[in-house]
């Protein structure tokens, strides 16, 4: 059944068929002999047994052009020659073309021809593509002339007949033609060579075919005449016999023969010794490869030389003379015919009548494969050697070591068995029965008995062979053993051992040294390391390194995790160091992931260095790790991941960076530096800045990094007019100066540097002074002096405390003296402590010892202590209704998430930053403990007794004072949860609504003032804030007589152009008693015709008619920005303007926004004089800023300041503190339980709340 490709070779071969009927086609002419009835015949015999996939795509004309060709080479060929021709086809010269170089032979039939052109194509190294060798019947006259192809015809399906040998004329000659296609090659001369070899090949064959039926008649003649050949005395019967029956052997088609030839062994003239012995041809002897004579002695005409035997070194020569009939070695030259291997070489030895060796009878040729898997115990001479070993080595047939021993000796290389001595293979044959299933590399060597080659038998773990292994052993064999060549066979079964044998050839001529045991171990040693894999390395290293016991577990779970490209990376040793980074891990407490190591590699350059990251749990993003480094000062020049996947499923991955650092870091100990540096960045215990290149570059280690990072996230807050980026290239360009700065920095603040005194200080600030001048740039000398400053200002720091594991904290106190800041804006505190961290960056403004006032999770991370210094100006004005100054304290999350995608977690990093703030704060303020202040541990203190440090709660904080209670009793804080007004055993100011009733006092005021009754008559509010906020809400819920008309937040825009006051009343409530609820949540069904809520990110807002008559706004207005319209709602012609939320909105016409400090607000910003409101309630802080306000007043506004409006929360606090102070010491005394303190403070929640309200009304 035909297949596809079948059908298209058929229909392939009609078409270039039809070629040659058209006639004349592609410059072909016609070609005599082949007709159009012929041609079919002809080419589907050509190409009978030619694969299919080797034609199709092919021209038909090509088809056509490549059998013609070879017809008309054929056309004329006497008898016995060869027709070669090697051409690279073209259609301009040829009419016919081929994308490879075509070689053409025209022959006799004969065996071996096909494999030995082959070969030496191969030889010469051309690719071979194709190969058609069609088998042609041919006649042709007496001159070599074709006449005719015999067998052309076709049958009647149209394939090519065939005819029985008794059907063929008796001229008939079988003929093959070979058609092979090479590498293209259109070098002429090339071409020319090609053709010459081949012929010479082919000639070889012809003469090894005519001749081979003579030389097995020579062997078996000579096995024959052997018993009556005279033979030395000493030479035993049995190798006589032996020898016969080898002879015998050999012809019974276990060898090819190839040639023979018959040498007389004589002496002539020598060197110093006078005679030397010649090995001449016997002339006429010489049948196949050997039929032509060798050259003939200079002294000697008519005798011919052996040149191989002159080749031969002296004492090989020797050896001529020895008493053994059989010589069963390798020649020095390659077969021509059949295969490409060294040709075997059988010669026999003639004595004369005295047992003089005179001469020699040789064979050559190759083993038949029969040869080679024929039982030993078959072969005449192996199987009396294989006797001879299983005798000497005490092993019975039948045992089991007998029987291995043979497998061993049955599988043993055959050639080796004809040439190694008894003794030798007997050796060599046990070590190997002793060597199976041992996974070791075993090398047996022996030397060629004509010193022209070794023969090295190498056993080795199968595991371990592989080409790249072979390869570097034939390169140790030919170094060590001075090999010009080495040919090599392997041999694997199921055994754990493979094989190789390798034979590796001098120059001729060479003499072979003479290796001893020591030699042959020392070259073993080298393989055995050559051959030794990765793996064995790994093993060996980690038993070095961890015990048997602990290696071998190890490598259960380890040996297949690394990956080939670690393996080509790295050495064993190394990949031992490696392992016990991730062991480290695999064995660590929950959390800890990863490990780090820089080193420096083995021929490193300057500068030059490694850093590994070894992780756990999940990969490592490159694009997190890259700039990290890139900021520790180092460049990364390379990275090599790799993922190693242990037995047990889990994958740990190790990310090798190459580096590039200053040639010489700053500090012997730059690596632990720098590992430690590395690590707290990205464990989250440091930022990834610019700071982090001090480490090298001026040896410092990451936390005193930390501490000049947090001094310059101090001046940038504080109003520093130099960049981040600026201050820190400046400390890296002055690294002296800037090792003085910490140097100082720690003779101050570190308890272990005060028994020093003031001599290390004083010291310091003199050479810190002569640095300072040496400094060229004026921008850099201020900033290093600001560093100064700060320094010099600092009071107390916790950067040498220590948390309960022992640990620094993971954030930095910094009590500082801003009267000794003379850069700082006005007003100046008495104190302020500074607190920074990856996480969190907070401040603390104190305007005297006793003071109070809230802590703000702020959200201007730029300037938020402008901000807390905006407000703290307006607790001074509060607080003169308290004993207490005024203080004021506020943070910033730096690693909040989006509270639009995950508000629990937002607040959930919102506490811990308030909570590391709190911590800072108490780090280093003194506690009293029985009237006694105790100062805090590992703190060093520039100032006296401080002891009274008082918070509360304020924007974002409202519902952590029980979280700020909990840390200050965790420190065992003497004012307990007096600490922090209003937690659950406190006043709750948003269920008081203390803070908006007391503003609310000063709105009635201004009302009253203007004849209004705001508790009896309705009027319309505009306001900042939403009604889940504390102060809007509660005030927006003070009388049932607002018409709330518009009110925006930092979430929406709220439009109820004439509301109805009831109705605006009761939805405002249930929006105030909904958790968590927005602007969105009011239903919409109750506003006012026009009204709306919309987004703030909304591009524009439609504006109507009644927005625009309840807001002023100008006729044809139909739409609007977000922020143009909340400028509009702060601008809006209603009675009373009811600030409730956080951000400045009104300055004065003469201030800039940047005056302000408020950037997040600068858009809707409007001025004092243009507020069109009445009356203006400031339940916030810092709505309007203070010129704001007067501008507001001078235009005829009502309106006083936050600190009088909203005074009444401050003041709540401060009797509640007061209260618990009191109570406190009577529930230490015994005197009351604490449950009974909070009953009492609750029943005294309505007095504290009307004399707080009375204290506002009184202030207005």
């Amino acid at each position: 059944m035909q297949t596809k490709l079948d059908e298209a070779k058929t229909e392939l071969l009609t078409k270039a068929a039809r070629v040659g009927e058209s006639g004349p086609a592609g410059g072909q002419s016609p070609v005599p002999g082949l007709d159009p009835d012929t041609l079919s015949g002809y080419l589907q015999r050509y190409y009978l047994h030619t694969a299919p996939e080797d034609l199709t795509g092919r021209d038909p004309v090509d088809v056509f052009g490549a059998a013609v060709s070879h017809y008309r080479l054929a056309g004329v060929r006497p008898q016995g020659t060869a027709n070669v021709r090697v051409h690279t086809p073209t259609v301009e010269e040829n009419g016919w073309t081929c994308s490879h170089s075509v070689v053409e032979v025209v022959t006799d039939d004969m065996p071996f021809l096909v494999d030995s052109v082959t070969n030496e194509l191969s030889r010469q190294g051309r690719g071979i593509h194709v190969v058609i060798h069609p088998q042609v019947v041919v006649r042709r006259d007496v001159t070599g002339k074709l006449i005719e192809i015999l067998d052309a015809e076709d049958d009647a399906h149209g394939t090519p007949g065939k005819r029985k040998d008794t059907e063929l004329p008796h001229d008939a000659l079988v003929e093959s033609w070979i058609h092979v296609e090479i590498d293209r090659e259109t070098d002429r001369e090339d071409l020319k060579q090609i053709t010459a070899d081949l012929l010479r090949v082919l000639n070889d064959v012809r003469e090894a075919v005519e001749d081979w039926e003579k030389m097995r008649d020579a062997a078996l003649r000579i096995s024959d005449e052997l018993p009556t050949e005279p033979t030395a005395d000493d030479l035993r019967d049995r190798e006589v016999e032996e020898a016969r029956e080898l002879l015998r052997w050999l012809a019974a088609d276990h060898f090819t023969f190839l040639g023979y030839r018959e040498y007389e062994l004589t002496s002539a003239p020598g060197e110093a010794d006078g005679e030397e012995d010649v090995l001449t041809a016997v002339p006429g002897t010489g049948l196949g490869i050997l039929r032509s004579d060798p050259k003939h002695h200079e002294d000697d005409p008519g005798h011919p030389v052996s040149p191989s035997f002159n080749r031969l070194p002296k004492d090989a020569r020797k050896k001529a003379r020895e008493h053994k009939l059989l010589i069963l070695t390798k020649a020095n030259s390659r077969a021509t015919v059949h295969r490409p291997s060294y040709l075997d070489y059988v010669g026999v030895k003639k004595f004369d009548e005295q047992g003089n060796v005179v001469g020699e009878r040789r064979f050559l040729g190759l083993f038949s494969s029969a040869a080679y898997t024929e039982s030993v115990r078959r072969v005449p001479v192996i199987r009396r050697k294989v006797t001879e070993v299983l005798e000497g080595a005490g092993f019975s047939p039948n045992s089991h070591d007998g029987r291995d021993l043979l497998q061993i000796l049955e599988t043993y290389p055959r050639d080796e068995l004809f040439q190694t001595p008894v003794d030798q293979l007997r050796s060599i044959a046990t070590s190997v029965l002793y060597l199976q299933e041992r996974r070791r590399l075993r090398l047996y060597l022996r030397q060629d008995e004509y010193g022209r080659y070794y023969s090295a038998l190498v056993y080795l773990p199968r595991d371990r062979y592989t080409t790249a292994v072979r390869l570097r052993l034939i390169e140790i064999l030919k170094e060590e053993l001075g090999g010009t060549s080495v040919d090599f066979t392997a041999w694997n079964t199921e055994s754990i051992l493979s094989r190789l044998h390798f034979v590796i050839r001098v120059a001729p001529g060479a003499t072979l040294p003479d290796l001893t045991d020591a030699d042959v171990d020392r070259i073993e040693a080298r393989l055995v390391e050559a051959a030794r894999s990765w793996e064995d390395g790994f093993a060996e290293a980690l038993n070095a390194e961890c015990g048997e016991e602990r290696a071998a577990e190890l490598l259960r779970r380890y040996t297949h995790a690394f990956p080939e490209g670690y393996k080509a990376d790295n050495s064993p040793r190394a990949a031992v160091a490696d392992l016990q980074h991730l062991e480290k891990l695999r064995t660590a407490e929950q959390g800890r992931d990863f490990e780090v190591s820089l080193y420096e590699p083995v021929g490193a350059g300057p500068g030059e260095r490694r850093f590994k990251i070894y992780r756990t749990g999940e990969p490592v993003s490159l694009s997190k790790v890259l700039p990290l480094l890139n900021r520790l000062g180092v460049e990364v020049v390379d990275e090599r991941p790799y993922e190693l996947r242990c037995s047990d499923r889990s994958s740990s991955w190790i990310y090798d960076f190459g580096l590039r650092m200053p040639e010489r870091p700053n500090g012997d100990d730059y690596r632990e530096r720098f590992q430690d540096a590395f690590t707290a960045v990205w464990t989250g215990r440091a930022e990834s800045d610019n700071f982090n290149k001090l480490v090298l570059g001026a040896g410092l280690d990451w936390r005193q990094a930390m501490v000049l990072r947090a001094y310059a996230k101090y001046l940038r807050q504080a109003g520093s007019t130099f960049s981040q980026t600026y201050m820190e290239d400046t400390l890296s360009h002055n690294v002296h100066t800037t090792r003085l700065l910490v140097s100082l920095f720690e003779a101050r603040m570190a308890p272990a540097r005060q028994r020093a005194g003031t001599e290390l200080i004083d010291g310091l600030l003199e050479e810190l002074d002569g640095a300072l001048d040496q400094v060229a740039s004026l921008d850099e000398d201020r900033i290093l002096r600001s560093f100064l400053t700060v320094i010099k200002a600092t009071l107390r720091t916790n950067h040498f405390q220590k948390d309960s594991n022992g640990e620094p904290h993971a954030y930095l106190s910094l009590k500082l003296d801003p009267q000794a800041i003379p850069d700082l804006p006005a007003p100046r505190p008495a104190y302020e402590i500074w607190v920074y961290s990856p996480r969190v960056e907070g401040v603390h403004l104190r305007f005297g010892k006793v003071a109070r006032g809230g802590l703000r999770w702020s959200d201007r991370r730029e300037d938020f202590r402008t901000e807390i210094l905006g407000l703290v100006k307006a607790q001074m004005v509060k607080n003169t209704v308290i004993v207490p100054v005024g203080a004021k304290g506020g943070f910033v999350g730096k690693q909040l998430p989006d509270p639009a995608v995950d508000r629990d977690a937002w607040l959930a990093e919102g506490i811990a930053s308030y909570k590391t703030f709190i911590s800072g704060l108490l780090d280093i303020t003194d506690n009293l403990v029985g009237g006694e202040v105790v100062h805090p541990e590992d703190v060093v203190r520039h100032d006296g007794d401080d002891t009274y440090l008082v918070v509360a709660a304020d924007k974002g904080t409202a519902k952590f004072s029980d979280i700020a209670n909990e840390v200050a009793e965790s420190y065992g804080f003497w004012l307990g949860d007096a600490f922090a007004s209003g937690g659950s055993a406190g006043y709750d100011h948003k269920g008081m609504g203390i803070t908006a009733r007391g503003a609310w006092e000063s709105v009635k005021r201004h009302f009253r003032e203007l004849g209004v009754d705001t508790q009896t008559e309705d009027f319309t509010v505009v306001g900042v804030g939403d009604m889940s906020g504390d102060v809007f809400g509660n005030g927006m819920l003070l009388s049932e007589h607002i018409r709330l008309v518009a009110a925006f937040d930092h979430r929406h825009i709220f439009l109820d152009p004439n509301p109805d006051a009831a109705t605006s009343y009761a939805e405002r409530r249930r929006l105030f008693e909904l958790p968590r609820s927005s602007w969105a949540d009011y239903n919409k069904e109750l506003l006012s015709q026009g009204g709306g809520i919309h987004p703030r990110t909304a591009k524009s807002i439609p504006i109507n008619q009644h927005v625009r008559a309840a807001l002023g706004i100008e006729a044809g207005v139909t739409k609007l920005t977000p922020a143009e319209l909340m400028k509009v709602i702060l601008k809006a012609p209603v009675d009373l303007l009811w600030n409730g939320g956080i951000g400045t909105y009104v300055k004065s016409s003469a201030e800039s926004n940047a005056d302000v400090g408020d950037k997040s607000n600068d858009a809707i910003r409007v001025d004092g004089q243009d507020l069109r409101v009445k009356v203006v309630g400031e339940g916030g802080n810092l709505g309007l800023t203070q010129l704001g306000r007067i501008e507001y007043a001078q235009n005829g506004g009502r309106i006083n300041t936050d600190a009088i409006d909203n005074s009444a929360g401050v003041d709540t606090s401060d009797h509640e503190v007061n209260i618990k102070i009191l109570l406190n010491s009577v529930v230490a005394n015994g005197d009351m339980t604490v449950k009974q303190r909070n009953k009492l403070l609750a029943e005294m929640t309505d007095e504290v709340g009307s004399l707080v309200l009375r204290n506002n009304y009184a202030q207005n």
